[in-house]
Formats: structure tokens, sequence, C-alpha cells
């Protein structure tokens, strides 16, 4: 014995060795590097673009705001440029569907690159969106970590008979690269619809708004966001907390951020960095869930949502006896339209929304409560302790247990097992049952057996069946 004290107490040092050495090196890790962001601009070089725009080519408006903006951009730290071009190699005669090619690959402070670039190639062929979409996930630098932006500035629709925005979801599925910007160059309002389910749809119908566009996709790109979640009683106090939150994109449907949520002393939520070059649904997953479609999340600002999250504790408490004939025994909890919001089982804690539940017991028979849970509140559930129903006849066949109602007629609750042994012990509610039974070897339903008993809690009664 005393050498056996000895290996507790080593695997006790060493476990507490291995905690603090966890402990320590998640204390001294070093600091997270900062994200880098690329930017891919995905220009459309297409023979439309040499239209006319406000005494001008398309194309010569589009190259010199692109030059301006990757200048402005060139001082910037953690982020990176690319640049691919479309339409721009063939002819339109020749409706090219694969007119497409990286011209300057990422790299930080590359605008001169990107200038340079710009100053050599001119607009003249096919419209391949889609394609460009495909090729652009090879773009991107294989960096998990990185955020990954796709501007399209385009004046026309794909002309290659392919669905753009079909590519464009399956990459952000994929997280080659987040929600799209598309700028449409001189559109009309109908040419824009064609393109929203591409991402973030904005009409630059003159040269002031394309500049202003440019500008507004840039700042909502690099500034930084933030988003506090208030958590509130039906009054309006922030008084809810550690609940786990999940911020889902409602493009790809999946969960983006996973957060448990926090309250200072003061009682003030943590403030947590969301990108906001997505969009989310918010699931505040209380018991049962709140869900909150299309948060409106502003970019560049630190954003405050509050939610009605009123909790209260439903105790599933075990009645006095032990041990419990039943053993373990689960409750089934649904809302008012009886849709299923939870089972968990007796001995437990569990916070429910404030409100009104149906509570199935998984007793035998089973028990159906009816109860308002409130804000704040802890309310007790339990169940009368069971007796126990002895059949001590060993004699194989089928038969039923029925409980006896108060106006004579009976309801089914338990089968016995089929064709096998009557002999069990089974747990039982107190009450008045009815025990239907019929040996396998009858040869007749007249045969069959029906003896009425009670059960009375903490005891056993006990059953004899004959066969006929």
């Amino acid at each position: 014995m005393p050498g056996r004290g000895r290996g507790v107490g080593c695997r006790m040092v060493v476990l507490l060795t291995l905690l603090f050495a966890l402990q320590t090196q998640a204390q001294n890790a070093a600091p997270e590097k900062p994200k880098v962001t690329r930017i891919l601009f995905l220009l459309d070089a297409s023979g439309s673009m040499m239209a006319p725009w406000e005494g001008q080519p398309r194309w010569n408006v589009a190259k010199r705001m692109l030059s301006k903006m990757v200048d402005s951009l060139n001082a910037y730290p953690n982020l990176e440029l690319g640049l691919r071009v479309y339409g721009h190699q063939f002819p339109n005669s020749e409706k090219n569907c694969q007119d497409s090619r990286l011209e300057v690959p990422f790299a930080p402070r590359n605008a001169k690159a990107i200038k340079d670039k710009l100053t050599t190639l001119k607009a003249q062929g096919n419209t391949p969106i889609t394609y460009s979409l495909e090729q652009s996930a090879n773009d991107f630098p294989t960096d998990k970590a990185s955020r990954n932006v796709l501007l399209l500035i385009t004046d026309g629709l794909e002309s290659c008979a392919a669905d753009p925005c079909k590519s464009s979801l399956a990459l952000q599925r994929k997280h080659i690269f987040l929600k799209p910007f598309i700028i449409g160059i001189g559109a009309e309002k109908d040419f824009g619809r064609q393109l929203e389910c591409l991402g973030n749809y904005y009409n630059a119908a003159d040269v002031k708004t394309f500049r202003t566009v440019m500008d507004d996709v840039i700042a909502q790109t690099l500034s930084k966001t933030t988003v506090t979640v208030n958590l509130t009683d039906e009054a309006g106090r922030s008084v809810e907390t550690n609940v786990n939150m999940t911020f889902v994109n409602n493009v790809t449907e999946q969960p983006e951020y996973n957060y448990v949520h926090y309250r200072d002393a003061q009682g003030k939520a943590d403030v947590l960095d969301i990108d906001a070059l997505q969009s989310y649904d918010l699931v505040i997953n209380t018991v049962p869930p709140v869900r909150q479609a299309n948060l409106v999340i502003k970019p560049g600002r630190a954003n405050v949502l509050t939610f009605k999250t009123p909790q209260g504790t439903l105790w599933l408490q075990n009645p006095q006896l032990t041990p419990n004939p039943y053993g373990t025994v689960q409750a089934v909890v649904r809302d008012p339209q009886r849709n299923t919001v939870a089972s968990f089982p007796f001995g437990t804690k569990q916070k429910l929304l404030a409100g009104n539940y149906e509570v199935e017991l998984l007793t035998l028979p089973r028990i159906t409560r009816r109860l308002a849970v409130k804000q704040g509140q802890e309310l007790t559930v339990t169940y009368p302790a069971p007796g126990t129903l002895n059949i001590t006849s060993d004699l194989k066949g089928y038969g039923s247990i029925y409980k006896l109602n108060d106006d004579e007629s009976q309801t089914w609750i338990y089968n016995l097992p089929d064709g096998g042994s009557s002999k069990m012990n089974l747990p039982m509610q107190a009450g008045a049952y009815r025990l239907v039974f019929r040996t396998s070897n009858s040869t007749s339903s007249k045969f069959t057996d029906v003896r009425n008993f009670s059960i009375r809690s903490g005891q056993t009664t006990s059953v004899a069946i004959f066969g006929k």
C-alpha cells in the first residue's frame, strides 16, 4: 500500500508539472502576428471598356483611378496588392473565354509595378468573369491566416455562358477570398441586379461616384471593426453572460467565430474583433437558441449589439430514494408549439430562456408537466418515488401493461418482451394498472390472462401469471 501511495503522488506531481508548463507556455507565447491583407484587383479590359464615359473611355478612367488607389495604399503595413486582367490579350472577334491573366503577383509596396503594367494594356476582348474568378484561386498564396479580398471592376456581364455567382460562392466556401466587392462602372440598375449575387455590389454610374466607391471599399477593407454583444433580461439590463455565441457566415453558412460571452467585474461585455467584409447571422446558443439574421455591422466602427436573452434555471431533482429503481431518468423539454427544445437527465440543472414549456419525464408511465421558467429564478421539477412491479412467473408469451384511469378506461404504457420470459422487476409510478398476457403455447385468444394490480411508492407489488 505505501508503494501505491507513492505512485499516485508521483503521477500528481507529473500532472501538476505539465499543467504549470502549459500555463507558463501560454502566458509567454509570442504575440500573434498581424494578419496580412491581400487585395486582388480584377480589372475588366473587354472591348466595351473603350466606350465613352463623360468624355473619355471608361478604360482610361478605370486605369487612372486604379493607379491613384494603389499609390495611396503603397505605404500600408501588412498589405499586399495584385492585379489580374481579363479581355486584354485577344480581340473581341475571337470570343476567347480564357482571356485572363495575373499581370502583377502579390507583393508588398508594389504600386509602381501595377501602374507600369496598366500603361501597357489595352481593352479589346471578351468578358470571361467566371473563368477569371476561378483562376484567381491560384493567385492568392496558401496562407490561411491572411485576409484575401477580391475587387472586381467591370462594365459588363459574363459573356461566356458560365455562372460567376456559383463560382464566387464556391470560392468563398473554400475560404479562397472573403465576400468580393464588385464595382459596376457606367452601368444601369438592371446590370447591377445580375451582379449582386457575386458579393457586395456598387453602382458607379458616374466618374465621381466611381472615385467615392473605390475609397469606400478600401476603407471597409482596411478599417478595424469591433462588436460588443450585450445580453439582457426582459427589462433591458445586461445581466446575462457565459453563453456560447456563433457568428455564422450567411453566404457560406459556415461558422466564422465561436465565443463564450464574457462580462467583466463592472458588468461590461468585452469587445470582439469581427471582419466586416463578411455578412453574418448571430446564433446565441441559449436553450432554445436565439438567432439574429443579417447582423448590421458597420465597417470601421465600434458596433454595439443588444439582444434579450432572459434565462431561468430548471432543476431536475431526483426523488429522495436510494437506490433509484429507474437508474437515470431523462426529461424532454418542448416549447408551446411542441418543438423539442432539449433533453437532459435528472440530477442536472439547465438554463432555459424565460417562457412556457412542456416537460415530459420519461418515467413509466411518462409524466407531463407544463411550467413557466422565469428570469433569474430556479424552478424545481421532480417525480414521486417509484414502486416496483415483480412478475413472478417465468412463462413465455405476449403481454402489455395499461394504466387504469379514473373513468375506468385504460391507457397502454408498456409491452412485455415479445415472446420472451415474463419474469421481471419493473420500476413504475404509483397508481392502478392492468396486466394483459397470453402464453406463447396457448391455442386461442380466449386464454388471455387479465390481472389488475396497484403500485405504491417505495414498495414492491408481485403479480403471478398462470397459463391457461
